[in-house]
């Protein structure tokens, strides 16, 4: 099973191309949300990045990128900066490995990408976002150092969106406040966790929102404020939600050449911190399944699938 994450939306639209942004390369195979049934392992190949056994047959979730292991920046441990990174959907599919994205019916895992075996009774709609959304966001809350307590305001109810709400939770926030427009979203936001919810209809412009975090937060704002939204213009106002002293976190903005414009004031007078995450530490991997397993039946984790295809109808 391959999501269709919005990142996919993008790169079918063109956008990484015209922008200057990722380039991928074409043709190629979008899809990188994904599960897969282990067809076949490479010599020496029998366990996962946990250590456990690993057969032909079971179901495994993988990082769809894998670093070099021998750049500066990997053998430093900071493997999310190798800039020779090879990633699902941006190789030429008549270029080795060929099978370079989710939407086909194999997929090559190059050596060195974690891997890990999917429990059992985990649905694979339930694991096929573990290796991109949900990651994604534990390793942001990683980057901003989220503390027992702190609150948390994230800014967009997608996929992303629902995930952070839920990993905030998990992370011991005090008060996680969500924003979006989309009335089934919100919903779903509230059965994640969600303490407060901010609708877009009520509140239709920015001094009124940023009005309403504040009241919801006694006038500090969020010591951690998440921007999962993927619109630059949503940033201005999400640094103004940011508390003193407090950490904005982008991930949802991936469009390169799109700008925004913001006062530099509000970051150096209050001590605020701008922290942009791209890809996650390959051990955030193992932590998101694990999330998974043990909140598979306290979290609605499967209305995050609104639709299903057949491979043939992409």
């Amino acid at each position: 099973m391959c999501n269709i994450c919005g990142s996919d939306v993008h790169a079918w639209k063109g956008d990484f191309k015209t922008t200057g942004g990722l380039g991928g390369k074409l043709p190629t195979v979008l899809g990188y949300e994904m599960i897969g049934e282990v067809a076949a392992l490479g010599d020496g190949v029998s366990r996962d990045s946990a250590g456990r056994p690993l057969a032909v047959g079971d179901r495994a979730t993988y990082a769809c990128f894998s670093p070099c292991g021998n750049c500066p920046a990997c053998v430093a441990g900071r493997r999310i900066l190798c800039v020779n990174t090879r990633m699902a959907m941006l190789g030429h599919i008549d270029e080795w490995p060929h099978l370079v994205g989710g939407y086909a019916d194999y997929f090559y895992v190059h050596p060195g990408a974690a891997v890990y075996r999917v429990p059992d009774e985990l649905p694979d709609e339930v694991a096929a976002g573990a290796n991109c959304a949900l990651s994604q966001v534990i390793f942001g809350f990683r980057r901003a150092k989220l503390t027992f307590g702190e609150t948390v305001v994230i800014q967009g109810a997608g996929g992303l969106g629902l995930y952070a709400t839920a990993v905030a939770k998990d992370y011991g926030a005090g008060r996680v406040i969500v924003i979006d427009g989309v009335a089934e979203r919100l919903d779903l936001a509230r059965r994640f966790g969600a303490d407060a919810i901010v609708d877009l209809n009520h509140f239709d412009d920015e001094r009124a929102r940023v009005k309403e975090v504040m009241k919801l937060t006694g006038g500090r704002g969020g010591e951690v404020v998440m921007e999962l939204v993927g619109s630059p213009a949503v940033v201005a106002e999400g640094i103004k939600m940011t508390a003193m002293g407090g950490r904005y976190v982008l991930i949802g903005n991936i469009n390169a050449g799109a700008s925004c414009d913001i006062d530099p004031t509000r970051l150096v007078f209050a001590n605020k911190s701008l922290i942009g995450v791209s890809l996650y530490e390959p051990d955030t991997l193992g932590m998101a399944l694990a999330f998974l397993e043990r909140s598979r039946h306290r979290l609605p984790l499967d209305a995050l699938l609104s639709h299903e295809f057949p491979l043939e109808d992409i």
